[in-house]
């Protein structure tokens, strides 16, 4: 998937910046390049779905579309967001065998769509981030913090939720099938 940057011409110099939409979870800062982002949507109206992984908050209907929510800190391993006032969802799109697919993910606050130069993202460290290597696309220093850009192609790989999803169903199943 194409990501969008910018190219700011100065007389010294050629910069590239990638746009980038910042979010928390928990007290870290995370980022999702734009070219992924299709909207940003107050938390509220999810239907749960039985025999789901934790990580899979359930559905909303987005305007006529059905869209599974997703609670991206438990994706990533961590504990599962706490809903407050200004969490959101964040409405990604990513691409699965040819087809655009629609996901919303549970961040505990948006905080703004920033440019960051290509040249201030540094690969993930191997050690620290408490991240599976493949989840993160980079680190950026973004004022006294850091921002973890996230590879959502990797995070949100349908492959990978739809074999948990089979798995957890696997599960409840036999617990069902236990109890008779």
């Amino acid at each position: 998937m194409a990501t969008l940057s910018r190219v700011a011409r100065t007389e010294k110099a050629t910069v590239v910046t990638r746009q980038v939409l910042t979010f928390l979870l928990s007290s870290e800062h995370f980022g999702i390049d734009i070219a992924n982002i299709r909207e940003v949507i107050e938390y509220g109206g999810v239907t749960e779905v039985p025999l789901m992984p934790k990580f899979v908050r359930g559905v909303i209907n987005l305007r006529g579309e059905i869209v599974p929510i997703l609670d991206l800190s438990a994706r990533i391993g961590r504990k599962s967001c706490e809903i407050f006032r200004r969490s959101c969802i964040v409405i990604v799109h990513v691409q699965y065998l040819g087809d655009d697919h629609v996901i919303g993910l549970v961040v505990d606050a948006v905080n703004e769509v920033i440019d960051i130069p290509e040249q201030d993202i540094e690969l993930a460290p191997s050690f620290g981030l408490k991240l599976r290597s493949e989840f993160v696309r980079g680190v950026a220093k973004q004022n006294d913090s850091f921002v973890i850009l996230l590879n959502v192609e990797h995070v949100l790989s349908l492959d990978e939720m739809t074999a948990l999803v089979a798995q957890e169903s696997d599960i409840g199943l036999d617990a069902e099938h236990d109890k008779s």
